[in-house]
């Protein structure tokens, strides 16, 4: 989802959570999954497969009788996408700043420590953490 396109609220997130795990499936198969997990009713539950259709999120194939949804994003561009808007729309000093406190406040381990070292150093293209 490139930057001004629409975004996944959290309500919708859980419908596309169902078919990035399960693949395509039907309308009944979304509603009765969403609904057993959320306590939703099948009319909410539709009304967000309506919406992510009409956002692009997500395709509804198939004829009328036997429509099946499908993601038309994935989930690893969507979850990138929800760091970049939570980054640019709710913590103004930076992605820095951000690493900078939960490394603080996590107590971070000798091992989770080397990965994120080998991590940055892969993300600005060092060989050496």
């Amino acid at each position: 989802m490139p930057d001004g396109e629409p975004r996944i609220t959290g309500e919708e997130w859980h419908v596309m959570e169902v078919l990035w795990d399960r693949g395509p499936a039907t309308p009944a198969e979304v509603i009765r999954r969403v609904a057993e997990e959320q306590g939703w009713t099948h009319r909410t539950v539709r009304t967000l497969l309506s919406r992510l259709v009409q956002k692009g999120i997500l395709r509804r194939e198939g004829d009328g009788t036997r429509p099946v949804y499908r993601p038309a994003v994935g989930r690893r561009q969507s979850v990138r996408e929800l760091g970049r808007s939570f980054l640019q729309g709710s913590f103004d000093a930076g992605a820095a700043s951000l690493l900078l406190h939960f490394a603080r406040e996590a107590r971070i381990g000798p091992e989770e420590l080397d990965r994120l070292k080998k991590l940055l150093a892969q993300t600005h293209g060092d060989d050496e953490p």
